[in-house]
């Protein structure tokens, strides 16, 4: 396989990366993220880490792109990033006491043909009741910002969390398992999507 290449400033990518032993460099992506109305959530997640991985992409010759983007739903609602902290208090609100599904979409495109696959992982996540106090105090830590959900279950988010039902890294952003699967089939695979 070709040179891999991380579209993602994420540590959190990163590191999960890394830790399969594999080389690879980091190019942000700078893709505007817009989702078509009415898509659902997990070809949403793809949809947009298919636009990461194509801006990329677009500014090489060679090399595999590996993008991904995370949402949280709720219920019918899609959870992203919190804008600021009255936002952050009111995600993880929301969240307390019920389940909630993350989904990652992840792409694979070939930098010098634009070749790609695309897939999602789901996987819910059961949080303890959480007081109002407790709330505010992690969001003031500021560790809820820059994350979907508002929460990062390998930092110290972990104390809210009572199940994990599916893939673990999937919740920190990279879901390991599907990505080592698609890096499999990726080499002489045609345009191709497959959900989990």
């Amino acid at each position: 396989m070709d040179e891999l290449i991380l579209a993602s400033a994420s540590p959190r990518r990163r590191e999960l990366l890394a830790a399969t032993g594999r080389a690879f460099r980091v190019v942000p992506s700078d893709a505007e993220e817009s989702v078509p109305p009415g898509m659902p959530p997990g070809k949403a997640a793809e949809h947009l880490a298919c636009l990461k991985a194509a801006a990329v992409a677009a500014r090489l010759t060679r090399g595999t792109v590996i993008a991904a983007d995370t949402i949280v739903t709720s219920g019918s609602d899609i959870i992203g990033k919190p804008s600021d902290r009255a936002d952050a208090i009111r995600i993880l609100e929301k969240l307390s006491r019920r389940p909630h599904t993350v989904i990652t979409g992840v792409c694979l495109m070939d930098a010098g043909t634009g070749r790609r696959l695309s897939a999602s992982d789901r996987t819910v996540v059961h949080m303890r009741p959480m007081e109002r106090a407790e709330i505010e105090a992690y969001v003031d830590s500021g560790e809820a910002m820059g994350k979907a959900g508002a929460y990062a279950i390998q930092e110290t988010g972990d104390r809210f969390v009572e199940r994990v039902e599916g893939s673990f890294s999937n919740v920190v952003g990279l879901p390991m398992e599907l990505l080592e699967r698609m890096l499999r089939e990726f080499d002489g695979s045609a345009d191709r999507s497959f959900q989990r």
